[in-house]
């Protein structure tokens, strides 16, 4: 084995170890995530599959009109900002 392979592969599960550190997380004053799939789910999608903190509003992924899609909600309100086809 390389000698430098014990130190390559610390390198790696620190730098896995430090961004699963910086995960989003909904914010004391954002809407429940249970009420923003309802919400999601009212303005037409028929199913959400995902739903994350990111960024500093929801993201996720669902069904609408036949067609999986990707989205973002507003974490405090729960209304959809942008809708796109997830390709």
């Amino acid at each position: 084995m390389n000698r430098s392979a014990p130190v390559v592969i610390a390198i790696v599960l620190s730098a896995i170890a430090v961004s699963g550190a910086h995960a989003d997380r909904p914010g004391a004053d954002w809407m429940p995530i249970q009420q923003v799939i309802e919400k999601v789910l009212k303005s037409g999608f028929t199913l959400v599959s995902k739903i994350e903190a990111d960024d500093g509003r929801w993201e996720g992924e669902g069904m609408k009109d036949g067609q999986k899609m990707k989205f973002h909600a507003d974490a405090k309100t729960g209304e959809i900002i942008s809708a796109r086809p997830d390709r």
